[in-house]
């Protein structure tokens, strides 16, 4: 399975994108910069990623900066040893609270392996990451997406690509994440790379950027 590791390997999905669906054309000429969007993988990266459900993207900044200031280093174990109220501080809601527990007692006692996600199907990998409580979907595709540098994934969940999907390509409303996941099964084997210029085509529209921190 190829990885998406490098801005060339950008360039070369969107020319292939191209080929598969000419639509994508002229929504890559807007689009502008598409950002490569890696973070190294590790429980640093998907913490960013569960700090930033349902949450703006100032919000989750602005969270995640006060997290790693007073959980520091930012790591399973150190998670585990802090007060709660550490976590309150941070900004870290009840439900969050429970999934970043959950998630760095199940990388401490080894019952999950984030670096052996990167050789599973994503299919396999998604269901390893949903088993824990408050990672859904969405968590888990962003952090195969941007940390495993997935070629094939596409969070249709996301609220940004169905706005920015719908709007690119002309269609009467937003879709759900069901008629999202359809509309983007045209572009396999490079999902993931459609996820970003749909990504970079909402900044230039809207000029703000609502994808998830790397």
């Amino acid at each position: 399975m190829e990885r998406i590791d490098t801005d060339a390997d950008i360039a070369f999905a969107l020319d292939e994108l191209v080929i598969i669906d000419p639509r994508l054309a002229p929504i890559r000429e807007q689009a502008g910069i598409v950002d490569l969007r890696r973070s190294l993988p590790g429980f640093s990266s998907l913490a960013s990623i569960i700090v930033s459900q349902q949450v703006s993207r100032a919000s989750a900044e602005a969270i995640l900066g006060r997290l790693v200031q007073l959980v520091d280093p930012l790591t399973p174990g150190q998670v585990l040893a802090v007060e709660e109220a550490l976590l309150v501080q941070a900004g870290l809601s009840r439900a969050k609270q429970r999934t970043f527990l959950a998630l760095a007692a199940a990388l401490e006692t080894g019952g999950l392996d984030l670096d052996a996600l990167f050789d599973l199907p994503a299919e396999q990998a998604i269901a390893a990451l949903v088993q824990l409580p408050g990672i859904g979907p969405w968590t888990a595709e962003v952090y195969l997406l941007t940390a495993a540098g997935h070629p094939d994934i596409f969070p249709s969940g996301d609220v940004a690509l169905q706005a920015a999907v719908g709007h690119a390509l002309g269609l009467p409303g937003r879709p759900d994440s069901r008629s999202l996941a359809g509309i983007a099964d045209l572009w396999r084997p490079w999902r993931s790379v459609a996820a970003r210029l749909f990504w970079a085509y909402y900044r230039q529209q809207k000029g703000r950027d609502v994808a998830p921190i790397p």
